[in-house]
């Protein structure tokens, strides 16, 4: 899945911009898009955008599902944006801790419960402890799916021995995926189902083929597309995110540059050294984009 990035122009979300990358993941074989996440600026969106950039996205993604961030301090907001979301044609939600106020584990479980009831759609759980400054415990997450309030994990807090951990307590049916591209591949080998990625924003199709790559048990053919893509997943953070990844969407001419404050334009060094990835890397992405669906891009 791809943690979709919002396009700005002159201040304003692109509209146009945004519907163009949401088709681009499509064609390139995406196979979910996160609209309104933390890559995708939401903090800094009014709630009436956020319903607009769900509506272009749902429309453009046909059908692909989208899940909508609805990540906020307060409960209440969260459920609201879960109802918009529910308005807008979102499949299902991408919902984190809330930020700021670190609630306990009894908090967590209250909160994700008074947003699952809110919105008849599956919840993602997003455990992103250095965003909200409280990590989720396995044994939260255990009691989250077994009272069917959640029914897959975003996990970014790094820890490649949380998959086995999770089955054990959880089973297989709970669906298990990475939060950061560095980690995808390991991921994989460690039991996740996939990866909501910031670098398939760049380069969806060769995203896509590591982990058909990795289904079909090729394991050759995703040992060479793990290293081809490091060198951008590093590159994508050398700032915050999505600063770096705005700034290698416009050297594509995909969208602007622009970002919100408090976030700023990336510097010359970030753009230099995204050049050079870029570079190397999407003579790949374009040969991968000529490539069946079903085929393995070697």
């Amino acid at each position: 899945m791809t943690a979709l990035a919002t396009p700005f122009r002159a201040g304003q979300v692109d509209e146009p911009g945004l519907a163009a990358l949401a088709e681009r993941q499509v064609r390139r074989g995406t196979a979910g898009l996160v609209a309104c996440g933390s890559t995708g600026e939401a903090a800094t969106l009014s709630a009436a955008e956020q319903a607009r950039v769900l509506a272009v996205v749902c429309e453009a993604a046909g059908v692909v599902p989208v899940l909508a961030g609805c990540t906020a301090v307060s409960t209440e907001v969260a459920a609201s944006l879960a109802r918009q979301a529910v308005r807008a044609g979102a499949e299902a939600l991408l919902l984190a801790a809330p930020p700021y106020v670190k609630p306990t584990q009894e908090g967590i479980i209250a909160h994700v419960r008074a947003v699952a009831h809110a919105a008849d759609r599956p919840v993602m759980l997003y455990d992103v402890p250095s965003r909200t400054g409280v990590a989720i415990a396995d044994e939260t997450v255990a009691r989250l799916f077994e009272q069917g309030l959640i029914a897959a994990l975003k996990d970014a807090t790094g820890d490649l021995a949380r998959p086995p951990r999770l089955r054990a307590l959880c089973g297989s049916a709970l669906a298990q995926f990475t939060g950061e591209d560095a980690s995808a591949a390991a991921h994989r080998a460690m039991g996740g189902a996939g990866c909501v990625s910031v670098s398939a924003n760049v380069v969806p199709a060769l995203c896509a083929a590591l982990h058909r790559a990795w289904d079909a048990g090729n394991l050759v053919a995703f040992a060479r597309l793990r290293d081809l893509l490091d060198p951008l997943h590093r590159a994508l953070f050398v700032e915050s995110n999505p600063i770096p990844l705005k700034a290698a969407l416009a050297g594509l001419r995909l969208c602007t540059d622009e970002v919100r404050l408090p976030l700023t334009r990336a510097v010359p060094a970030t753009r230099e050294r995204l050049a050079g990835v870029l570079a190397r890397v999407m003579p790949a992405e374009d040969r991968a984009v000529q490539v069946r669906p079903m085929e393995v891009v070697p």
